[in-house]
């Protein structure tokens, strides 16, 4: 809308500016270890970071006037369904080797090789229906 400086840079009024968040996620200034899949680290070092508020280093549901409205239900819908999912089946790969995490670079953050997953049931069937 008018001419302005972001981090250090002149943008002209008229510019459309793209964020990219995946260099945003794995910046070293904020995280350590970026390449590495440790989702304890928002159990300890980083557990004040909300996903809904003014903290830049995850910006899953974006932010300010473009943030998502249903923040809340996909926060409350996500924990039920991985709760539903870890609770109900056993998970392993078809060789019984760790699950592969890496990912590959792009606009948006994506796994390098494909996710083989064997479920199965770890309740009685009874339970299912």
């Amino acid at each position: 809308m008018e001419d302005c400086t972001v981090s250090g840079y002149h943008v002209s009024k008229g510019t459309r500016l793209l964020v990219n968040l995946s260099k945003l996620h794995k910046d070293p200034k904020i995280w350590s270890d970026t390449n590495e899949f440790r989702p304890e680290r928002f159990l300890t070092t980083h557990k004040a970071i909300d996903v809904r508020r003014q903290n830049f280093e995850l910006i899953s549901f974006g932010s300010g006037r473009r943030m998502c409205p249903a923040v809340s239900l996909a926060l409350q819908f996500m924990q039920l369904t991985l709760a539903a999912l870890l609770h109900g089946f056993d998970m392993t790969t078809p060789s019984n080797e760790a699950f592969d995490m890496c990912e590959k670079f792009g606009l948006t953050s994506m796994k390098a090789s494909p996710l083989d997953v064997l479920l199965t049931p770890g309740l009685p069937a009874n339970l299912y229906y």
